[in-house]
């Protein structure tokens, strides 16, 4: 292999690397959230999961964020993004496909 096909293979390499690491973004609030806003879920789509609203922590505080549809993996169901308690603070575990 040569040098340039080397160095073009790397620098790939390590983008997806970079770009991967900033979905693992962990965040953290220093308080729970408030409870979550009533929302008027449309009619079902076919191939595609309702994804609730949210709380989102931005700049120090929470802000709503309205729920959307989610194109459906197959074999697979949607988990919606939640908030969990740790300690004194709340972590983001954002929504995924999962078996």
């Amino acid at each position: 292999m040569n040098t340039k096909k080397f160095l073009c293979l790397l620098t790939a390499a390590v983008l997806a690397l970079s770009a991967s690491a900033a979905f693992a973004q962990v965040i953290v609030a220093p308080m729970a959230p408030p409870p979550p806003r009533a929302e008027i879920v449309p009619p079902p789509r076919a191939g595609y999961a309702w994804d609730p609203g949210h709380w989102r922590w931005a700049h120090g505080r929470y802000v709503w964020v309205p729920g959307h549809w989610q194109g459906v993996r197959v074999g697979y169901r949607w988990v919606p993004g939640h908030w969990i308690a740790r300690g004194p603070d709340w972590r983001w575990v954002a929504g995924h496909w999962a078996l």
